[in-house]
C-alpha cells in the first residue's frame, strides 16, 4: 500500500498563472509556509518554504477568480515530481502539489469566496458560465445517514500509545 497526501496552509506568493488548453484549464502558484521557533539562548528564528502548487478544471477557476496575492489558503493534494529542459538545454528538476482540494481561509478579500469555503476538484459550479457564478455548497448528510458527531467539546484522550 501506498499513499500520497500533502497537506499545506500558507499564504499565496503571487496571483495565479492560468494557462488555457483546448479542453482544459490550469492554475499555477506559489505557497509559502512559515515556522517559528527559538534556537537554546537565542533570538526567534523564521524559516520559510516556498511550495509550487498546480490546481486543474474547476480548481484552477476557483484560483482565477477568488485566489490573489496574499491570500491565505489550505491545500490538500499530491506531490508530483517533474523535468524539462531549460533554454540552456540543460534538464531542470521540479516538485509541485497537485490540488485536490482548496480551501479559502482569513478575511474575505473584494472578489473572493467565503473564508472557511472548501473546494474540491471535482465539485461543479452552478449556472452556465463558467468562472461567474457562485461555487456549490457540499452537501448535508443524506436522508437516513447520521450526521458526523461534534467531537470539539470532547476531553482528549490522554492515554494514546504515541
Amino acid at each position: 500500500m501506498s499513499f500520497n497526501k500533502v497537506i499545506l496552509v500558507g499564504n499565496v506568493g503571487k496571483d495565479p498563472e492560468i494557462r488555457r488548453f483546448e479542453n482544459n484549464i490550469k492554475a499555477s502558484f506559489s505557497l509559502a509556509t512559515s515556522e517559528t521557533y527559538t534556537p537554546r539562548g537565542g533570538e526567534k528564528v523564521t524559516q520559510t518554504e516556498w511550495h509550487n502548487i498546480v490546481a486543474w478544471r474547476r480548481l484552477a477557476e476557483l484560483s482565477e477568480n477568488y485566489i490573489r496575492k496574499g491570500s491565505q489558503i489550505l491545500v490538500e493534494g499530491k506531490l508530483r515530481y517533474r523535468s524539462y529542459d531549460d533554454r540552456e538545454g540543460i534538464k531542470r528538476y521540479i516538485v509541485e502539489v497537485e490540488a485536490d482540494v482548496i480551501q479559502l481561509l482569513g478575511r474575505k478579500p473584494d472578489n473572493a469566496g467565503q473564508p472557511g469555503q472548501s473546494y474540491k476538484s471535482n465539485q461543479g459550479y452552478q449556472g452556465s458560465t463558467p468562472g461567474y457564478s457562485a461555487p456549490t455548497q457540499q452537501a448535508s448528510p443524506s436522508a437516513g445517514e447520521e450526521p458526523a458527531e461534534d467531537l470539539s467539546s470532547q476531553e482528549p484522550i490522554d492515554d494514546l500509545p504515541f
